[in-house]
């Protein structure tokens, strides 16, 4: 493959992974909203068990981390010296479910800016976590591992709380069959390339 070629292959690639990335940090938002909205404002923020972390810590957590590692996220370190990490996990005297929302909107808002400002050619570069270097791309991927992880401890928060109110985010039991067979049938109508995700709705 001459140069010109490999480097529009690498281009193309490169934005079809930061297409991708979006659509998948979109799921993980909207999938940890729609759970915590099922939740009482007791519940949200009532952990399991004295030691763990409620919902409202949770949220509090993932928008901290978002916020410090996206603001100027190819210029300045990712831990920035105003961040207070410890304090993520403390419910502290000013936090409400509304100030803790608006946090988590802060920090999904510093994400999404930043990667809207990225181009392929950028996931190469070296950026800074706690001064140990990554390329921009593998500092993605590890975001959207933390976020993930996280999201599916709140999904379970949720859902415990929730109880017999319960609205599942995805296919419901005893539902996997019919769901298969209607995608089936769509792809099968409409052949070509898989629709961009749906927020929210990915089920495995």
């Amino acid at each position: 493959m001459n140069e010109p070629a490999a480097r529009d292959t690498a281009d193309a690639l490169g934005e079809a992974y930061l297409r991708d990335l979006r659509l998948r940090f979109a799921n993980v938002k909207t999938t940890s909203e729609r759970a915590a909205a099922q939740v009482d404002a007791e519940h949200f923020f009532t952990p399991l068990d004295p030691d763990g972390n409620s919902i409202a810590l949770l949220m509090k957590h993932m928008a901290g981390n978002l916020e410090s590692r996206f603001t100027d996220f190819l210029t300045t370190d990712g831990e920035k010296p105003t961040r207070d990490r410890d304090a993520e996990f403390v419910r502290e005297p000013g936090d409400t479910r509304a100030s803790i929302l608006a946090r988590w909107d802060r920090g999904w808002a510093a994400l999404e800016t930043a990667l809207a400002s990225l181009r392929p050619t950028d996931l190469l570069r070296t950026v800074y976590i706690r001064a140990e270097p990554h390329t921009v791309l593998q500092a993605l991927s590890r975001q959207l591992a933390h976020q993930a992880m996280h999201s599916g401890q709140i999904v379970m928060l949720a859902r415990h709380y929730a109880g017999a109110e319960w609205r599942t985010l995805s296919v419901p039991r005893g539902g996997s069959a019919a769901y298969t067979a209607a995608l089936v049938a769509r792809y099968r109508a409409q052949p070509g390339p898989a629709p961009e995700l749906d927020p929210g709705r990915e089920p495995a």
